[in-house]
């Protein structure tokens, strides 16, 4: 987090320095104008603001020394950045174009008087906006870092550059019009609201498939290339030659660096879009039959099916923008526009679920489980550990199959259950290969529940945590009741006791058929209509483990029935509670008897360890330090929420035996995936309304 804020803050500063060096170029050059009087060429406008005669200019030399200054300060505040020689290189030729471009533009504008569309159009043709950013490019080659990645940088620059073409191209669509554009004389009037209209909807699609240019997507790149190259085309015929030349070689480029998109796309997704596509263009046509139907029959005008086909088509290609004739009243105004305004909201549809992230099934082959297993009994000393073998949850092993982690995705978002469990000299190449696969599937990384003792591990690559909370682990050799601390949890144990009541440790393979139904409906009762809970640190079924596996301490009443149970998954060295239904008229002070009796029977069977409930942010619940200004706002927040999520009565519960916290983490990729996390996570644990069960 830390980490994250500090990149932030020099982002920012970066970003300032960039700008005041840019609005002091503009006053060097003010300055310098009296003192230096240098042969030469003239760059004319150098100087926008003084339109006097002859004192616009600023003799070629002089331009250049003083950007060539601008420039060199620019390429050390990227230096600062620790930006990547290509990086910097080309993100500092556009920064300082559009900023050259603007300014002149408004400048020439706002002196001249003359209209907008030509101070900007001669805004582009001027050597003052071309000159800067080639210097400030030249900077940036030069002081930029050296590549320390072998990952390449393009799939991300190009992304700016498509979200950028894609802005100006809409700018461009709705500038106005020259009269004697080359698009008026090649097409007829009734096409040219539908040419400014198709510039508009391609500019926005650019804006949209540069994130997955940026993801490094195959089908990204090969729709922006298609875009950009009848964009470049529409440019042309839209009287901006220059935007067109920029389109074009935006795709060139985006062919060229055809092998950095190695991220390929969700095989499933090609017949479903196809199916959607056919699906869509018969409904619209059936949308128009009905609504037609209707319109002639209320206004008592003969109908024909063909008829109705052929409006409606052409307001799917956008010939009746401005209305149709051969439709009665208001009704031939607003019908072409709902057909095409339907169209672009399913052709956007469309291309998002063409761009999506792979949908993911959970599938656990006979195989796959059988290996987990035996890792997890074998190398399974995390607490966690067990809970990876739920249902809900995939498998991915390392080549040599002596590691594995356990995951699920959601919303795009690889929930990873934990650490990795097996070999540990096998982690790094484990963990590597699964940010690979993940990335090029489009989903996001992220661990919950990690341990401290992991978090370097997932900093070597490039992951970062964030505290997520404690979970209580007992010490079974130094638990005792005596003392007064203990006194409440003492007291209660013996008022149960001799009350009648009587508990039982059982294997699963001692429970009866009776009895396990029993333990399910107690279970089901305690729920109630809530969704039964967990991922990370819970079993999905009572019975999901068996031989020795997991355990069960079973309260009973004095008549015998069972009153309600824990529910333990078993490690080599410790006992993890999953569950403690029982049912709703026990005495106070039931569970913490039982949890007594389950930490009695790990001290006699050799257990050193009970882990008990998992306190989200108890650090921050409950500090035993002074807080920082930001945490004590996030304990407020928390605080707020506790009422909702149990946050405070987990943390109560736990302190009552005195355990030891062990710290655990989300661990994620970057700081702007951590809504995006959050939500997943939520969901995967059931706290949301969906369950957000991908499918592959």
């Amino acid at each position: 987090m830390k980490r994250a804020l500090v990149a932030t803050a020099r982002a920012l500063f970066a970003l300032a320095g960039g700008l005041a060096v840019l609005v002091a170029a503009s006053g060097w050059l003010y300055l310098l104008r009296p003192h230096a009087q240098l042969p030469g060429p003239l760059v004319g406008d150098a100087l926008p603001l003084d339109e006097l005669s002859h004192t616009a200019a600023v003799s070629l030399p002089a331009f250049v020394g003083v950007w060539a200054v601008a420039a060199l300060a620019l390429g050390l505040v990227a230096r600062a950045l620790r930006a990547e020689r290509l990086t910097s290189a080309l993100l500092l030729a556009l920064g300082v174009g559009v900023w050259t471009y603007l300014t002149t533009g408004a400048s020439v504008l706002v002196i001249r008087q003359i209209p907008a569309l030509d101070a900007f159009r001669d805004a582009a043709t001027a050597r003052v906006v071309f000159l800067p950013p080639l210097l400030a490019a030249a900077a940036g080659a030069v002081l930029g870092r050296a590549r320390s990645s072998p990952r390449p940088r393009a799939p991300l620059i190009l992304a700016w550059f498509v979200a950028a073409a894609g802005a100006l191209t809409v700018v461009a669509a709705v500038e106005p019009r020259h009269e004697r554009e080359l698009v008026d004389s090649l097409a007829p009037g009734a096409l040219l609201p539908l040419v400014h209209a198709l510039v508009i909807a391609l500019g926005l699609g650019l804006v949209v498939v540069a994130r997955g240019i940026g993801r490094r997507k195959r089908r990204a790149m090969q729709v922006a290339a298609a875009l950009l190259a009848l964009v470049s085309v529409l440019h042309v015929l839209h009287g901006f030659p220059l935007g067109g030349l920029e389109s074009g070689l935006l795709a060139l480029a985006l062919v060229a660096r055809r092998r950095d998109f190695d991220a390929l796309g969700d095989p499933s997704t090609r017949t479903r879009v196809l199916v959607l596509v056919l699906g869509a263009i018969v409904g619209l046509f059936a949308y128009g039959a009905l609504v037609i139907w209707i319109n002639r029959l209320m206004a008592d005008q003969p109908y024909t099916l063909g008829f109705a086909l052929r409006e409606t088509g052409a307001a799917l290609l956008g010939l009746r923008l401005r209305g149709s004739e051969h439709l009665t009243g208001g009704f031939g105004e607003w019908f072409p526009t709902s057909v095409l305004v339907i169209a672009v909201g399913a052709g956007i549809w469309l291309l998002a679920l063409w761009l999506a992230p792979w949908r993911h099934r959970v599938v656990q082959e006979a195989r796959e489980r059988a290996l987990a297993l035996k890792l997890v009994r074998a190398r399974g000393a995390d607490t966690l550990a067990p809970f990876v073998l739920r249902a809900d949850k995939s498998y991915f092993f390392s080549a040599d199959e002596t590691a594995f982690l356990a995951y699920r995705v959601v919303g795009g978002v690889a929930i990873v259950s934990g650490d990795p469990i097996g070999a540990p000299e096998a982690f790094d190449g484990l963990v590597r290969a699964f940010i690979a696969h993940a990335r090029c599937r489009d989903w996001r990384v992220a661990i919950l529940g990690a341990s401290e003792s992991r978090l370097e591990l997932y900093r070597r690559h490039g992951l970062h945590a964030l505290y997520h909370g404690d979970e209580a682990v007992v010490d079974t050799a130094k638990f005792s009741l005596d003392g007064r601390a203990i006194r409440k949890v003492r007291q209660s144990t013996h008022r149960l006791e001799h009350a009648g009541f009587t508990a039982e440790v059982l294997e699963p393979s001692r429970i009866d058929g009776r009895l396990r139904t029993r333990l399910e409906e107690i279970a089901r009762e305690w729920r109630g209509d809530a969704p039964n809970r967990g991922f990370v640190m819970a079993l999905d079924a009572l019975f999901r483990l068996e031989e020795d596996d997991a355990l069960f301490v079973v309260g009973r009443k004095p008549d015998g029935s069972p009153a309600g149970f824990l529910h333990f998954a078993r490690t080599g060295s410790a006992l993890s509670l999953s569950s403690m239904p029982r049912l709703r008229d026990t005495p106070n002070g039931f569970n913490e008897w039982l949890v007594c009796v389950a930490i009695e029977w790990a001290r006699a069977n050799r257990y050193p360890r009970v882990s008990l409930n998992f306190a989200p942010f108890a650090a921050l619940l409950a500090p035993e330090a002074e807080l920082k200004a930001l945490q004590k706002a996030q304990r407020r927040a928390l605080l707020g929420l506790k009422g909702h999520f149990q946050l405070d009565n987990l943390l109560l519960f736990n302190r009552k035996f005195f355990p030891s916290w062990e710290r655990r983490f989300v661990v994620y990729q970057r700081l702007v995936d951590l809504p995006r996390v959050g939500i997943a996570a939520l969901a995967a644990e059931a706290y949301l309304p969906f369950s957000g069960r991908d499918r592959r």
